[in-house]
């Protein structure tokens, strides 16, 4: 008798493609009371991933990340809510990255500082419902840090790291700064993200912990330049196991004022649109600057954000800068020197 051979599957944790179009529910029974009768009916109703009042925003309903799973209530404060929209022109990075993770696990976010990819990573968790992981990935970040290791004397009390934990229980791994990775936590991480899906704690006699079945994995990164100091090109063998790459951009950038940013300002400052206007012109050819290595940072809507909010409470747009965008940008004076120029041509002509 033949045997019908397995399809394997797509990335890492798939045993086939998943099927789209399908949403989780769950079942209600009524019952029902009328003189001698009883009727009870089973209701069956979609069950939404998350709480989030924003999941109607995004077309995500049939990329469930926990089909029939909720998360542990210890993990309920890991869960982002009161995250702020993300708003992009077309690019629809939300829904781009949870099919990502829905059909591959895993996914890496690549762009400068300031185009929001924690802030996407955090929205999505809270679209999702589901836990966030995050772990810096800067030089200091030992391996024993995302591992774990024991404390006191002897080897009585463990103590688990983040990815250990996040591979015992779920949700989404965000390795920020990926590309400042050192090679030992890398080559830790590669059994993690390949198809064996597991980690074996060699500290700890060899203990292996399997990987969470809704377990995935973010990580994100600025283009590598010596701009960035201790960034280096990713590792090829992690770079091969992310399935996707997502490149971000500024929304506005030089002469390019995106009115979808302006509006953002508008609604998360509560400020008038011709300030707005002008607080993301400066904002744009901040990053036009900063792109072409003549600022070392380039403002977030976040950022501007904040300056707006000073300007709604009375302080003049200049002034306000100098609380913020000014000293946020470096601490050199010279460098300082060149935003307050380019604000007041803006602000004053």
């Amino acid at each position: 008798m033949k045997q019908k051979r397995k399809v394997g599957g797509i990335g890492y944790g798939t045993d086939s493609i998943k099927e789209t179009g399908k949403y989780s529910t769950r079942t209600e029974s009524i019952l029902l009371r009328e003189d001698n009768f009883r009727v009870k009916l089973d209701i069956t109703k979609r069950r939404r991933m998350s709480r989030s009042p924003q999941c109607d925003k995004y077309d995500i309903a049939k990329y469930d990340l926990h089909p029939g799973y909720a998360f542990p209530e210890s993990l309920e404060p890991m869960i982002p809510m009161g995250t702020p929209e993300y708003v992009d022109s077309g690019q629809r990075y939300v829904e781009r990255i949870i099919r990502a993770l829905f059909y591959f696990k895993q996914c890496a976010l690549i762009g400068p500082s300031g185009t929001g990819k924690t802030h996407i990573v955090y929205l999505i968790a809270e679209l999702t419902g589901v836990p966030v992981w995050e772990v810096n990935c800067g030089l200091q970040t030992s391996s024993y840090d995302l591992i774990g290791r024991f404390i006191g004397l002897g080897k009585e009390n463990w103590i688990d790291g983040q990815v250990t934990s996040w591979l015992k229980y779920g949700g989404i791994l965000y390795l920020d700064e990926a590309n400042m990775m050192k090679q030992d936590v890398a080559t830790r991480l590669n059994p993690v993200l390949d198809t064996r899906g597991h980690l074996v704690l060699t500290e700890k006699d060899n203990e292996m912990v399997a990987r969470h079945r809704f377990a995935y994995v973010i990580i994100s990164m600025n283009p590598f330049s010596a701009e960035f100091a201790g960034t280096k090109p990713l590792n090829a063998a992690f770079r091969r196991r992310m399935s996707v790459w997502i490149n971000f951009e500024y929304e506005s950038l030089g002469e390019k004022v995106s009115e979808l940013e302006v509006e953002l300002v508008m609604k998360r400052a509560k400020i008038d649109h011709d300030t707005a206007y002008k607080i993301v012109q400066v904002g744009a050819e901040m990053r036009r600057q900063y792109q072409s290595g003549d600022l070392p940072y380039g403002p977030s809507v976040g950022d501007l954000s904040h300056w707006a909010v000073l300007v709604v409470d009375g302080v003049d747009p200049v002034s306000a800068a100098e609380e913020t965008i000014v000293t946020l940008t470096s601490d050199s004076v010279e460098v300082q020197a060149d935003v307050r120029r380019l604000i007041k041509s803006v602000f004053t002509g």
